[in-house]
């Protein structure tokens, strides 16, 4: 939807707000559609409220405290346990900042851990993303051909559900054979996979090129000689404390302070006091490789000609 619009969700949450039926039954409640629409999003933009923006869209937001523990809970795992209410009873402003007290630097780092093994276990597990990357493409397809995306209304985005799009999927000529592919688990395979660390976000963009990607596709195709739509890459970066978009804070910083025995809040550099949370200021990339069954082996060989040697599953670490 962002390649084919130039929207992300966020976009189309706000948009749902400000022009739908909603924003009357917000006017009707003495608020400003408008205002509610970019605060939803994080982006209500008051310099002297920028505190509102950062608990909804910030490295300590409160979708991150509410997701982390909820799916890895769904998934059984057990790096979900994360004290937020500690977190929220201890937060504050420092500077205008929201930021996190020194007390609560164990929450901090686990809900931060929490997240970044939810990414790598649940939303970036291969097989996970071998169907999200079908599915892209057999949207792209009907795009073309059934105008999956000429929504002139909140309301004619909102009928899109889950049920719909798959039934206009199974219904388009160019798309149904990606969506039988899915039925009957002939999934795309990983054939390659690396994690990278990169503590500059210059070097990081980088993997997520367009251009440079599509070019190494066609590169990797040409040497395992087998057309280049058969290779994806796949690069879902991920900054391990993302999502900073405050006015005065650097982007991988999270606000952190003490407090004096006068009460004065003291600002903490978080490489002096947290080891954990120093390391995860590195921007995680997880590069992988996919191809048909047919070609797994070409395709394998290719990429590690390209990209280097594969790493382990015990190889991947923080």
């Amino acid at each position: 939807m962002s390649k084919a619009l130039g929207k992300t969700h966020e976009d189309m949450s706000s948009w749902i707000i400000r022009d739908s039926e909603l924003a009357d039954v917000l006017a009707k409640n003495s608020l400003d559609p408008k205002e509610v629409s970019r605060l939803a999003v994080g982006k209500l933009g008051e310099p002297e409220r920028r505190f509102l923006d950062q608990a909804i869209r910030s490295t300590v937001d409160v979708d991150k405290m509410d997701f982390v523990v909820r799916d890895s809970y769904h998934r059984g795992a057990g790096y979900g346990h994360v004290d937020v209410f500690r977190l929220i009873y201890t937060m504050d402003l420092l500077d205008g900042n929201l930021a996190v007290d020194l007390t609560a630097i164990t929450a901090l780092e686990a809900l931060l851990l929490g997240r970044l093994e939810s990414f790598r276990a649940i939303y970036f597990h291969r097989v996970s993303r071998a169907v999200q990357i079908m599915l892209l493409k057999a949207l792209e397809l009907a795009t073309e051909a059934m105008g999956i995306l000429d929504m002139r209304s909140p309301e004619d985005y909102i009928k899109l559900d889950d049920y719909v799009v798959w039934w206009i999927l199974k219904n388009c000529e160019g798309s149904r054979p990606i969506i039988e592919d899915i039925e009957k688990r002939r999934l795309l395979k990983c054939v390659y996979e690396r994690t990278f660390f990169a503590k500059d976000e210059v070097i990081t963009s980088v993997f997520t090129n367009e251009g440079v990607r599509r070019q190494m596709e066609e590169d990797i195709a040409s040497l395992a000689k087998v057309d280049p739509s058969y290779v994806i890459i796949d690069v879902p970066s991920l900054p391990s404390v993302p999502y900073h978009y405050t006015l005065d804070v650097e982007p991988m910083d999270v606000p952190i302070f003490s407090r004096a025995w006068n009460g004065k809040k003291v600002p903490q550099k978080v490489a002096e006091i947290s080891k954990v949370l120093e390391v995860m200021r590195a921007f995680m990339n997880i590069t992988r490789v996919y191809t048909k069954e047919e070609h797994r082996e070409k395709v394998a060989k290719a990429a590690e000609s390209f990209l280097g040697k594969r790493q382990s599953h015990g190889q991947m670490s923080y």
